[in-house]
């Protein structure tokens, strides 16, 4: 074992700081991002201009309540690459967009809640949609 350690070490070495960018100081393990504190008047278009310039966006999505049809204050922005969102977030969290303070962070995938048991059989045809779809990355 000592052997693979020091092979390692010594391949760590060579690239430092390539490796620390990207493997130990990101927790991101998807290109999308969960951008949250925005203004009620960021739109889909005010955000993709906002983070355009930190890589190749796939999706900028402002959430929009659907009662009434005004921001819930948060989006989803998707890139090509980890690499890119990494850099989104370094570059746009805590920073001002629409004169609001917003913040930046790894979107969590939505775990699939376990059905309760009571009602079973509502939840089986409920499962078949499944509303993330749109958002894989």
């Amino acid at each position: 074992p000592m052997a693979f350690v020091s092979g390692f070490q010594r391949l760590l070495g060579h690239s430092q700081t390539h490796f620390t960018s990207i493997r130990f100081n990101s927790t991101l393990t998807s290109p999308k991002l969960f951008v949250s504190g925005l203004s009620r008047l960021t739109t889909d278009e005010k955000l993709t201009e906002a983070f355009s310039p930190f890589g190749q966006l796939m999706e900028a999505k402002v959430i929009i309540d659907r009662a009434s049809g005004r921001s819930k204050g948060f989006a989803f922005v998707s890139y090509a690459t980890v690499e890119e969102a990494d850099k989104a977030r370094e570059g746009m969290n805590a920073k001002f967009l629409d004169g609001w303070v917003i913040f930046v962070d790894p979107a969590k995938p939505r775990e699939p809640r376990p059905p309760p048991q009571a009602e079973s059989q509502a939840s089986q045809t409920g499962f078949t949609v499944n509303k993330t779809v749109g958002w894989c990355g």
